[in-house]
């Protein structure tokens, strides 16, 4: 897919994060509630996870180069992985270091009207933010779960977004739930015990981010449905067979497809030519993502295994 929906929904995230930053800072400041500071730090880092995530776009359109004959598209995938590290570190971390300290010496709330207020701002802002990740990446998904569509894609942003988001929402509610029962109990050990959540919560995300960036950042190959189609748009005419293919993502938009084909026998170089030039018109039009095809024509034998 082209980074348009992606960097839509970047964009807006980055203008929720950056406004509900500086409102929970405001609000830390003015309560003292750990919940608030490391929602405030949270929101500081999703707010530069956004910059790394368009630095990252902007880099990988850079033209190929000799050291690099095939592009800066990983780019994306590099970037994105620094958001799950910066998720886990900046996010995950601070927020566990900050709730265990407050649990074990609590302070009493001044003001914590205003943290609620901010707080249930911040909500709507970040419902915003993740709706518009959600209906960009229904453009996308097709028939695929939610987590199916984290799993198998192949554009980074679009999860990483969708995750983030999800989480700064979950841990709005947190945030607001230990500053509420703090208030309700008067007991403000509950304000730690929600600053708690939130690291777990945000490890849990940082860790699935990691895992499957880094995945995509070594290189996956095709979908089980792209290497289905691409089988069977290169199975016809001509050639008789696949012996056999190797698919891989050096981009998201950016499929690099390499097979072994058995083409009819006794056919003349012109043919073969044309056959090869035809397959790969066939792929491209069936998995536009697939720009870079190199097809080795060979017989079919029994005992080949490359």
């Amino acid at each position: 897919m082209s980074a348009g929906g992606s960097t839509k929904a970047i964009l807006a995230a980055l203008a929720a994060n950056a406004g509900i930053a500086v409102a929970k800072f405001v609000g830390f400041l003015v309560t003292g509630s750990s919940s608030m500071l490391a929602e405030s730090v949270h929101s500081v880092a999703d707010t530069s996870n956004q910059g790394l995530l368009l630095l990252g776009q902007k880099t990988s359109q850079r033209k190929a180069t000799r050291e690099h004959p095939f592009g800066f598209g990983r780019d994306r995938y590099f970037y994105s992985f620094i958001v799950a590290l910066m998720l886990f570190t900046l996010g995950s971390a601070f927020a566990l270091y900050e709730g265990i300290h407050k649990v074990t010496h609590p302070e009493p709330l001044t003001s914590p009207i205003v943290a609620v207020l901010i707080l249930v701002v911040a909500i709507g802002l970040e419902s915003y933010s993740f709706a518009t990740a959600i209906t960009e990446s229904k453009k996308v998904k097709g028939d695929a779960t939610w987590w199916g569509f984290i799993r198998q894609s192949r554009t980074p942003e679009l999860p990483v977004v969708l995750l983030e988001d999800a989480g700064a929402l979950l841990g709005l509610v947190l945030a607001l739930a230990g500053v509420g029962l703090a208030v309700l109990t008067g007991d403000p050990v509950w304000d730690g015990v929600g600053t708690i959540c939130i690291g777990v919560l945000l490890g849990i995300i940082a860790v699935i981010l990691i895992v499957e960036m880094k995945s995509l950042l070594i290189g996956e190959g095709s979908t089980d449905a792209e290497l289905a189609r691409i089988e069977d748009e290169l199975a016809t005419g001509k050639i008789e067979r696949v012996i056999h293919i190797r698919t891989q993502y050096i981009g998201p938009d950016e499929l690099l497809v390499a097979a072994k084909i058995a083409l009819r026998p006794g056919l003349h170089m012109d043919d073969v030519a044309q056959a090869i030039d035809d397959a790969e018109a066939r792929i491209r039009a069936a998995v536009p993502t697939a720009r870079l095809i190199y097809l080795e024509p060979d017989l079919y034998r029994t005992s080949a295994t490359a």
